[in-house]
């Protein structure tokens, strides 16, 4: 979840894709014409029958989605809910993140703060994250980013839009060529910067549009997709908070259960950014952040530095400060990783407390023909930026240990993870990420 400070951020309703959004509220709109129907209880035959459209078969969990009247819907007498969709809001002061005026020929390692604190390049010497693949459920991931052209792979990628772009671009938004190159970005070009797991190989699930709707049956969807096409981690950088336990939420509950379990049992780690409300998920009464509380997942909070790179007598805050967007709570948090930070007291270089890597911003005629894209790197902040660092993380771990399942994927992140000294365990889970650790 991406963004800049307190004032300039992505606030998003609904799905939280980016953003600082501190004190965000979802305000979700639900379709009159899609819904998420149990298919234990009917089939595809019967509700085309019905004369809806089937958007998504998803037989791996008894679920339909579907398009049409809902009137026909209930015919079916089967559970069902309405689809959702939820919009992402540009910053409130910029329309664009803040860019590296550096040259694009430079390595940009110096800056990565983040790497660094992971011990990266020491990682690389036991693996890149070879014979691996990592989803990307997000804006779309530029294919063509120089930094990225080794990794995506576009006969796999999809969109689950329906929108028509197509994948393996930035057709939503420049958020998931950023969340990508955390991953994957190339380590032996020469140039731009480097990403946790260079070797893996990515896969684009886009779930946003160019208008910036994005669906919760696109994003289950998607997540099923992954395991399908055997991906050892899918990172999702975007959820909705707060939603209720009651009604609707009770239904996209059980819908994410059955999802992620499915997920787990095929090997893929579902990992999942926390959200940015600097909310107490422990303590926040009868509402749920989605998915990351969902089980049989990874819960992703992000930490970063004061005083990166700003000179003087050094940092103010170590890397393993926690984030002052961040979303905690003791028992909803499994891991933390390098998200970004900021203090607006620096006026001048505040932005290297943030995570620096790819960018790549799309460009629209006035009939929304696609132009193409602007390939860059960009200073990003939020738990959208941690998550990509434990997505990154599963890849090594499984090229090493090609054998181990889901949960022992999980288990040895979480057991290699530690807590800061003087710090509050409740914004850490097991600890901060310790990639090299996990394979030493």
């Amino acid at each position: 979840m991406a963004g800049y400070n307190r004032r300039s951020f992505l606030k998003l309703s609904g799905t939280a894709l980016g953003g600082i959004a501190v004190g965000s509220t979802v305000t979700a709109a639900a379709s009159s014409e899609r819904f998420l129907v149990d298919s234990k209880q009917t089939s595809k035959s019967d509700a085309e029958a019905a004369g809806l459209d089937v958007a998504h078969d998803l037989p791996e969990i008894d679920m339909l989605v579907v398009e049409g009247a809902e009137s026909d819907v209930q015919s079916l007498g089967a559970d069902f809910a309405a689809d959702s969709r939820y919009s992402l809001d540009l910053p409130l002061e910029t329309e664009a993140p803040i860019t590296s005026n550096e040259s694009s020929d430079e390595p940009f390692y110096p800056i990565q703060w983040d790497k660094q604190s992971q011990n990266i390049p020491e990682a690389h010497e036991i693996t890149r994250g070879e014979g691996t693949r990592v989803a990307v459920i997000d804006t779309g991931v530029a294919a063509g980013h120089p930094d990225l052209q080794h990794a995506v792979n576009t006969d796999l990628s999809r969109d689950f839009t329906g929108d028509g772009y197509g994948a393996g671009a930035p057709y939503g938004g420049y958020h998931g060529t950023h969340v990508a190159g955390i991953v994957a970005a190339d380590d032996q070009n020469d140039f731009g910067t480097v990403g946790s797991a260079p070797g893996t190989e990515v896969v684009d699930c886009r779930v946003f549009s160019p208008s910036e709707l994005a669906s919760f049956a696109d994003i289950v969807a998607a997540m099923v997709y992954s395991a399908r096409v055997d991906c050892d981690a899918a990172n999702l950088s975007l959820g909705a908070y707060p939603v209720t336990r009651k009604a609707q939420g009770e239904f996209y509950g059980k819908v994410l259960n059955r999802t992620t379990s499915y997920v787990r049992r095929q090997g893929t780690v579902l990992v999942i950014a926390a959200g940015n409300d600097a909310a107490d998920l422990q303590h926040d009464g009868n509402v749920v952040s989605l998915p990351n509380e969902a089980s049989n997942v990874v819960s992703v909070s992000a930490t970063g530095p004061v005083g990166f790179n700003h000179g003087g007598d050094g940092l103010e805050s170590p890397t393993g400060t926690p984030a002052k967007y961040t979303n905690y709570g003791t028992n909803a948090i499994d891991v933390a990783a390098p998200g970004g930070n900021y203090d607006a007291n620096f006026p001048a270089g505040w932005y290297y407390d943030m995570v620096f890597n790819t960018l790549a911003e799309p460009q629209f005629d006035a009939d929304g023909n696609y132009l193409g894209a602007n390939y860059t790197y960009s200073w990003l902040a939020g738990t959208s930026m941690a998550a990509p660092q434990v997505a990154g993380a599963v890849a090594l771990v499984r090229s090493q240990n090609p054998g181990l399942n889901a949960n022992e994927v999980r288990q040895k992140l979480k057991n290699t993870a530690n807590v800061p000294e003087g710090f509050d365990k409740k914004y850490y889970g097991a600890g901060v990420l310790n990639p090299y650790a996990a394979l030493e």
